[in-house]
């Protein structure tokens, strides 16, 4: 039997754990450069805040409906993250960290009510963390993601679910024909997969709820549509297609990037805001335990200044062997950007892309003949690297990022002139120790 924790709009449940006056009160998440709305609470999503929206367009709703808007605040909502998942993976053998928000749980051999426990965890996730959780069981991954849908709505809009569904719901103790019931209630666009595109094309087809789904011919499905949708229909009809992942698969690519919070015009400053984007890749692949083949760079102006001329380049560079070296990654970004930098433009947007990523240490050795350096002291040079690479990252977990950096990027640890927008950002509560809550009697 599986289960999906999910915290109930995540980003602003983090901001409210803090500042208690949110509650209640239409609140939206912001995001990088304050651009558009990427966290909406029920009473922001109830004055018609779309996911995405552009904030210039509900701008407005600050003074007629109350509406708070706050910058993101990533650094926050990771740490309560992991504070949440490390909770619920108490009451599990085995966990799958699906996203920031998210979480599997394999209740294989596990006795006892999973209804009770699953309230019991929830209510020890809100009594530790603070953050509200929806739960949802299923003897599939498919189905638990469904049952914590239900568990959700049941919660927030009463009356299209039973009561007694709302914030757990165990779809693995239900009869066939409740199932039903509930199926039927559900739109289809709901299930786990099923994107916005696929659900219009089933519903062209006449399929426009879960109920209506299951009773679909699997081959037709499959010849239609794909073979993901059919397994998908057999983890709703019960049979397991999907199983828990332990370890996160690594990602095939790291990137970085940001909008500005003013354009960028001269050379220097984006080799600044590149090299801060490069050291942070860096610090992320040697988390994956893995080496960079080519490094991917590019800048962008803003298509919407239609009076500015456009130009948005792109170059990959291949890297003589793979690395993890934030020295050698930031040093193939700045020679990209060299190279298709062009004065007289407003760029607004940048990013570094590591790409073609191999383990660490599987790459294959090459004699180097052209190197600057061929004396025999070279030959410790990867093991040097690697202890160094270690140590500035340790100091960083340590004493906070950007505590230790590549001279470069440092100007750039405060923000620098092309930062982008967080005017609105709330202190970073439980991660920096300037930062910390104060309690006055």
């Amino acid at each position: 039997m599986f289960a999906l924790v999910d915290v109930n709009n995540m980003y602003v449940s983090c901001e409210r754990v803090f500042r208690p006056a949110l509650q209640g009160k239409p609140v939206v998440v912001l995001s990088n450069n304050d651009g558009a709305c990427i966290a909406r609470s029920n009473e922001a999503k109830d004055l018609g805040v779309t996911m995405a929206q552009p904030w210039f367009q509900v701008r407005h709703l600050e003074r007629t409906a109350g509406l708070i808007a706050l910058s993101a605040n990533f650094e926050l909502y990771g740490d309560m993250s992991g504070r949440m998942m490390t909770v619920v993976a108490q009451y599990a053998p085995r966990q799958e960290v699906y996203s920031i928000d998210e979480s599997f749980l394999d209740f294989d051999g596990v006795r006892g009510d999973l209804t009770t426990l699953g309230r019991e965890m929830r209510a020890r996730v809100l009594q530790w963390t603070g953050l509200p959780t929806s739960v949802g069981f299923g003897p599939t991954k498919t189905l638990a993601k469904l049952a914590n849908h239900i568990a959700k709505m049941a919660d927030r809009q009463r009356g299209n679910y039973p009561a007694e569904l709302a914030q757990v719901c165990h779809l693995g103790e239900m009869n066939d024909a409740q199932r039903e019931r509930l199926f039927a209630a559900t739109e289809v666009g709901s299930v786990w997969g099923i994107g916005r595109r696929m659900t219009a094309r089933l519903n062209e087809g006449g399929i426009r709820t879960v109920a209506e789904l299951l009773r679909a011919d699997l081959s037709t499905l499959r010849k239609q549509f794909s073979v993901l949708l059919e397994k998908t229909v057999l983890e709703l009809r019960g049979t397991a297609c999907l199983s828990l992942d332990d370890e996160p698969a690594a990602q095939q690519q790291i990137m970085c990037s940001r909008s500005f919070g003013a354009p960028a015009t001269a050379l220097p400053g984006l080799v600044e805001v590149i090299s801060q984007f490069a050291a942070r890749v860096a610090e992320k692949l040697r988390q994956q335990r893995a080496a960079a083949g080519a490094v991917q760079v590019f800048i962008s102006t803003s298509p919407f200044r239609t009076h500015d001329r456009q130009h948005s380049p792109s170059v990959t560079l291949p890297l003589l062997r793979p690395t993890d070296d934030t020295r050698a990654l930031i040093g193939a970004a700045v020679q990209a950007l060299r190279a298709m930098f062009r004065p007289g433009f407003n760029y607004v947007k940048a990013g570094v892309m590591l790409v073609d990523l191999q383990p660490k240490g599987q790459q294959q050795g090459e004699l180097d003949l052209f190197s600057a350096d061929a004396t025999p002291a070279s030959a410790a040079a990867p093991h040097d690297t690697a202890a160094l690479m270690a140590t500035v990252d340790a100091l960083n977990r340590r004493f906070g990022r950007g505590a230790v950096s590549i001279g470069s990027p440092h100007n750039q640890v405060g923000g620098g002139a092309h930062a982008g927008k967080h005017e609105r950002r709330s202190p970073r509560y439980t991660t920096r120790i300037d930062e910390i809550p104060v309690a006055r009697a």
